[in-house]
Protein backbone atom coordinates (compact mmCIF):
# COMPACT_ATOMS: atom_id res chain seq x y z
CA UNK A 1 0.00 0.00 0.00
CA UNK A 2 2.74 2.70 0.29
CA UNK A 3 3.76 3.82 -2.70
CA UNK A 4 0.37 2.47 -4.36
CA UNK A 5 -2.17 4.98 -6.13
CA UNK A 6 -6.08 4.51 -5.15
CA UNK A 7 -8.57 5.80 -7.05
CA UNK A 8 -12.31 6.07 -6.67
CA UNK A 9 -14.42 5.82 -9.60
CA UNK A 10 -17.63 7.72 -7.53
CA UNK A 11 -17.45 10.23 -4.76
CA UNK A 12 -20.38 10.27 -2.97
CA UNK A 13 -21.09 9.92 0.88
CA UNK A 14 -18.77 6.12 1.22
CA UNK A 15 -16.21 7.12 -0.53
CA UNK A 16 -15.86 10.41 0.74
CA UNK A 17 -15.52 8.69 4.26
CA UNK A 18 -13.36 6.22 3.05
CA UNK A 19 -10.70 8.72 1.78
CA UNK A 20 -11.29 11.05 5.14
CA UNK A 21 -10.30 7.59 6.85
CA UNK A 22 -7.21 6.77 4.97
CA UNK A 23 -6.16 10.48 5.46
CA UNK A 24 -6.27 10.07 8.73
CA UNK A 25 -4.45 6.91 9.01
CA UNK A 26 -1.42 8.35 7.39
CA UNK A 27 -2.05 7.92 3.24
CA UNK A 28 -0.78 11.06 1.43
CA UNK A 29 -3.61 12.89 -0.29
CA UNK A 30 -1.19 13.46 -3.70
CA UNK A 31 -1.75 8.73 -3.59
CA UNK A 32 -5.87 9.17 -3.87
CA UNK A 33 -7.60 10.20 -7.06
CA UNK A 34 -11.43 10.55 -7.46
CA UNK A 35 -12.96 10.31 -10.47
CA UNK A 36 -17.08 12.18 -10.35
CA UNK A 37 -18.97 13.72 -12.89
CA UNK A 38 -20.60 16.16 -10.42
CA UNK A 39 -18.83 19.23 -10.53
CA UNK A 40 -19.70 20.40 -7.22
CA UNK A 41 -18.77 17.53 -6.03
CA UNK A 42 -15.28 17.21 -7.08
CA UNK A 43 -14.45 20.83 -6.00
CA UNK A 44 -15.44 19.81 -2.16
CA UNK A 45 -13.54 16.81 -2.05
CA UNK A 46 -10.15 18.47 -3.62
CA UNK A 47 -11.17 21.48 -0.65
CA UNK A 48 -11.97 19.03 2.12
CA UNK A 49 -9.01 16.45 1.48
CA UNK A 50 -6.59 17.83 -1.13
CA UNK A 51 -7.25 15.24 -3.65
CA UNK A 52 -6.65 14.89 -7.49
CA UNK A 53 -10.26 14.92 -8.63
CA UNK A 54 -11.54 14.40 -12.47
CA UNK A 55 -14.66 13.51 -14.42
CA UNK A 56 -12.35 11.03 -16.79
CA UNK A 57 -13.02 6.99 -15.11
CA UNK A 58 -10.71 5.60 -17.48
CA UNK A 59 -8.07 8.41 -16.67
CA UNK A 60 -8.30 7.49 -13.39
CA UNK A 61 -8.32 3.22 -14.08
CA UNK A 62 -4.97 3.64 -15.69
CA UNK A 63 -3.23 5.76 -13.19
CA UNK A 64 -4.20 3.47 -10.18
CA UNK A 65 -3.13 0.45 -8.93
CA UNK A 66 -6.12 -0.05 -6.51
CA UNK A 67 -9.57 1.13 -8.16
CA UNK A 68 -12.41 1.80 -5.56
CA UNK A 69 -15.68 0.81 -7.45
CA UNK A 70 -17.96 3.39 -5.16
CA UNK A 71 -21.26 3.50 -7.83
CA UNK A 72 -24.64 2.98 -7.16
CA UNK A 73 -25.35 -1.10 -7.91
CA UNK A 74 -28.00 -0.09 -10.67
CA UNK A 75 -25.10 1.36 -12.92
CA UNK A 76 -22.68 -0.69 -11.82
CA UNK A 77 -22.60 -2.55 -14.97
CA UNK A 78 -22.74 0.38 -17.14
CA UNK A 79 -19.53 2.02 -15.69
CA UNK A 80 -17.50 -1.24 -15.34
CA UNK A 81 -18.38 -2.04 -19.24
CA UNK A 82 -16.72 1.16 -19.90
CA UNK A 83 -13.86 0.47 -17.98
CA UNK A 84 -13.04 -3.04 -19.10
CA UNK A 85 -10.73 -1.83 -21.68
CA UNK A 86 -8.86 0.29 -19.44
CA UNK A 87 -8.58 -2.53 -16.69
CA UNK A 88 -7.83 -4.96 -18.82
CA UNK A 89 -4.31 -3.11 -20.21
CA UNK A 90 -3.67 -1.30 -16.30
CA UNK A 91 -4.38 -4.62 -13.93
CA UNK A 92 -5.73 -2.60 -10.94
CA UNK A 93 -6.70 -4.50 -8.04
CA UNK A 94 -10.58 -3.66 -7.84
CA UNK A 95 -12.82 -3.11 -5.02
CA UNK A 96 -16.49 -2.70 -4.74
CA UNK A 97 -18.62 -1.06 -2.32
CA UNK A 98 -21.62 -1.86 -4.49
CA UNK A 99 -24.38 -3.20 -2.37
CA UNK A 100 -25.68 -6.70 -4.15
CA UNK A 101 -23.26 -6.82 -7.20
CA UNK A 102 -21.62 -10.35 -7.28
CA UNK A 103 -17.78 -10.58 -7.82
CA UNK A 104 -18.50 -13.21 -10.93
CA UNK A 105 -20.64 -10.64 -12.79
CA UNK A 106 -18.49 -7.64 -12.12
CA UNK A 107 -15.39 -9.72 -12.87
CA UNK A 108 -17.35 -10.32 -16.14
CA UNK A 109 -18.21 -6.95 -17.44
CA UNK A 110 -14.95 -5.60 -16.70
CA UNK A 111 -13.33 -8.16 -19.20
CA UNK A 112 -12.69 -10.88 -17.08
CA UNK A 113 -9.53 -12.56 -15.13
CA UNK A 114 -9.57 -9.35 -13.13
CA UNK A 115 -8.44 -9.47 -9.17
CA UNK A 116 -12.13 -8.16 -7.34
CA UNK A 117 -12.63 -7.91 -3.96
CA UNK A 118 -16.57 -7.54 -3.22
CA UNK A 119 -17.44 -6.10 0.19
CA UNK A 120 -20.12 -4.57 2.01
CA UNK A 121 -19.72 -1.55 4.28
CA UNK A 122 -22.58 0.12 6.23
CA UNK A 123 -23.91 3.32 7.33
CA UNK A 124 -21.63 3.78 10.24
CA UNK A 125 -18.37 4.05 8.21
CA UNK A 126 -19.94 7.73 7.53
CA UNK A 127 -18.87 8.65 11.52
CA UNK A 128 -15.88 5.95 11.37
CA UNK A 129 -17.47 3.60 13.47
CA UNK A 130 -18.20 0.98 10.04
CA UNK A 131 -18.44 -3.10 9.74
CA UNK A 132 -17.49 -3.95 6.34
CA UNK A 133 -17.53 -7.87 4.90
CA UNK A 134 -15.16 -8.70 2.25
CA UNK A 135 -15.09 -11.51 -0.31
CA UNK A 136 -11.85 -11.95 -2.43
CA UNK A 137 -12.40 -13.56 -5.70
CA UNK A 138 -9.87 -16.35 -7.48
CA UNK A 139 -7.04 -13.53 -8.93
CA UNK A 140 -6.68 -11.94 -5.60
CA UNK A 141 -3.47 -12.35 -3.97
CA UNK A 142 -2.03 -11.76 -0.37
CA UNK A 143 -1.18 -8.42 -1.07
CA UNK A 144 -4.15 -7.26 -2.87
CA UNK A 145 -6.41 -8.93 0.50
CA UNK A 146 -4.14 -6.76 2.41
CA UNK A 147 -4.53 -3.49 0.06
CA UNK A 148 -8.26 -4.40 -0.01
CA UNK A 149 -8.60 -3.83 4.03
CA UNK A 150 -6.39 -0.93 4.68
CA UNK A 151 -8.81 0.77 2.47
CA UNK A 152 -11.99 -0.69 4.09
CA UNK A 153 -10.32 -0.61 7.74
CA UNK A 154 -9.80 3.41 7.21
CA UNK A 155 -13.84 3.57 8.72
CA UNK A 156 -14.02 0.56 10.95
CA UNK A 157 -13.36 -3.04 11.07
CA UNK A 158 -13.29 -5.38 7.96
CA UNK A 159 -13.59 -8.87 8.25
CA UNK A 160 -13.11 -11.72 5.39
CA UNK A 161 -16.00 -14.43 4.25
CA UNK A 162 -14.24 -17.33 2.57
CA UNK A 163 -18.10 -17.99 0.50
CA UNK A 164 -19.62 -14.99 -1.33
CA UNK A 165 -22.96 -16.17 -0.46
CA UNK A 166 -21.83 -15.35 3.34
CA UNK A 167 -22.07 -11.93 2.41
CA UNK A 168 -25.40 -12.11 2.35
CA UNK A 169 -25.73 -12.88 5.92
CA UNK A 170 -23.59 -10.20 6.36
CA UNK A 171 -26.00 -7.44 4.37
CA UNK A 172 -28.82 -9.10 6.87
CA UNK A 173 -26.42 -8.22 9.92
CA UNK A 174 -24.45 -5.27 9.72
CA UNK A 175 -25.63 -3.66 6.35
CA UNK A 176 -29.37 -3.27 7.44
CA UNK A 177 -28.33 -3.96 11.48
CA UNK A 178 -28.12 -0.10 12.03
CA UNK A 179 -32.07 0.02 11.18
CA UNK A 180 -32.69 -2.28 13.94
CA UNK A 181 -30.76 -0.60 16.25
CA UNK A 182 -32.28 3.01 15.37
CA UNK A 183 -35.78 1.18 15.56
CA UNK A 184 -35.32 0.16 19.13
CA UNK A 185 -34.08 3.73 20.30
CA UNK A 186 -37.17 5.03 18.18
CA UNK A 187 -39.13 2.67 20.45
CA UNK A 188 -37.01 3.18 23.56
CA UNK A 189 -38.08 6.95 23.12
CA UNK A 190 -41.83 6.70 21.98
CA UNK A 191 -42.00 4.24 25.79
CA UNK A 192 -40.06 7.09 27.55
CA UNK A 193 -41.75 9.94 26.68
CA UNK A 194 -45.25 7.98 26.85
CA UNK A 195 -44.20 7.47 30.75
CA UNK A 196 -44.13 11.27 31.16
CA UNK A 197 -40.64 12.07 30.29
CA UNK A 198 -39.61 15.34 27.69
CA UNK A 199 -38.59 13.93 24.21
CA UNK A 200 -35.64 15.66 24.72
CA UNK A 201 -34.75 13.46 28.06
CA UNK A 202 -36.11 10.38 26.31
CA UNK A 203 -33.97 10.73 23.33
CA UNK A 204 -30.80 11.65 25.15
CA UNK A 205 -31.38 9.03 27.40
CA UNK A 206 -31.97 6.36 24.89
CA UNK A 207 -29.12 7.75 22.64
CA UNK A 208 -26.59 7.17 25.58
CA UNK A 209 -27.90 4.12 27.18
CA UNK A 210 -27.41 2.50 23.35
CA UNK A 211 -24.45 4.02 23.34
CA UNK A 212 -22.71 2.88 27.02
CA UNK A 213 -24.12 -0.96 26.15
CA UNK A 214 -21.98 -0.78 23.07
CA UNK A 215 -19.12 0.17 24.69
CA UNK A 216 -19.66 -2.25 27.66
CA UNK A 217 -20.21 -4.96 25.23
CA UNK A 218 -16.90 -4.35 22.57
CA UNK A 219 -14.15 -3.54 25.10
CA UNK A 220 -15.88 -6.45 27.56
CA UNK A 221 -14.12 -10.36 28.11
CA UNK A 222 -17.32 -11.97 28.37
CA UNK A 223 -19.88 -12.25 25.53
CA UNK A 224 -23.11 -9.97 25.19
CA UNK A 225 -25.55 -12.82 27.14
CA UNK A 226 -22.94 -12.69 30.22
CA UNK A 227 -23.03 -9.16 30.59
CA UNK A 228 -27.07 -9.24 30.13
CA UNK A 229 -27.07 -11.91 32.95
CA UNK A 230 -25.07 -9.41 34.75
CA UNK A 231 -27.68 -6.41 34.88
CA UNK A 232 -30.85 -8.25 36.05
CA UNK A 233 -31.39 -8.97 39.24
CA UNK A 234 -33.77 -11.71 40.27
CA UNK A 235 -37.76 -9.79 41.15
CA UNK A 236 -35.73 -6.63 39.81
CA UNK A 237 -37.13 -4.24 37.26
CA UNK A 238 -34.92 -5.28 34.13
CA UNK A 239 -36.14 -9.11 34.32
CA UNK A 240 -39.35 -8.07 34.37
CA UNK A 241 -39.12 -6.05 31.21
CA UNK A 242 -36.77 -8.52 29.64
CA UNK A 243 -39.88 -11.69 30.58
CA UNK A 244 -42.18 -9.80 28.39
CA UNK A 245 -39.53 -9.31 25.43
CA UNK A 246 -39.19 -12.93 25.92
CA UNK A 247 -42.58 -13.67 25.76
CA UNK A 248 -43.14 -11.29 22.57
CA UNK A 249 -40.50 -13.91 21.15
CA UNK A 250 -38.25 -10.87 20.44
CA UNK A 251 -35.51 -13.27 19.38
CA UNK A 252 -37.88 -15.06 16.94
CA UNK A 253 -38.76 -12.20 15.54
CA UNK A 254 -35.02 -11.24 15.08
CA UNK A 255 -34.43 -14.67 12.97
CA UNK A 256 -36.67 -14.21 11.11
CA UNK A 257 -36.25 -10.36 10.42
CA UNK A 258 -32.48 -10.95 9.43
CA UNK A 259 -33.52 -14.16 7.31
CA UNK A 260 -36.01 -12.00 4.91
CA UNK A 261 -32.72 -9.70 4.67
CA UNK A 262 -30.87 -12.45 3.81
CA UNK A 263 -32.99 -13.68 1.31
CA UNK A 264 -33.80 -10.26 -0.35
CA UNK A 265 -30.33 -9.75 -0.93
CA UNK A 266 -29.38 -12.83 -2.80
CA UNK A 267 -32.78 -12.04 -4.72
CA UNK A 268 -31.40 -8.61 -5.36
CA UNK A 269 -27.78 -10.05 -6.13
CA UNK A 270 -29.48 -12.28 -8.93
CA UNK A 271 -31.68 -9.17 -10.36
CA UNK A 272 -28.43 -7.13 -10.68
CA UNK A 273 -26.18 -9.57 -12.56
CA UNK A 274 -29.10 -11.66 -14.77
CA UNK A 275 -31.18 -14.42 -13.24
CA UNK A 276 -29.80 -16.76 -15.58
CA UNK A 277 -26.22 -16.23 -14.37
Amino acid sequence: MKESQIGFIGGGNMASSLIGGLIADGVDPARIRVAEPDPQKRAALSARYGVRCSDDNNALAVACDTLVLSVKPQVMQEVAAALAGSVQTHRPLVVSIAAGVREADLRQWLGGSVAVVRTMPNTPALVQAGATGMFAGHYVDEEGRSRAETIMRATGIALWVENEADLDAVTALSGSGPAYFFLVMEAMEEAGKAMGLSLENARLLTLQTALGAARMAMESDVEPAELRRRVTSPGGTTERALGVFEDRDLRGAFSQAMAAARDRAAELSRQLGGEGQ
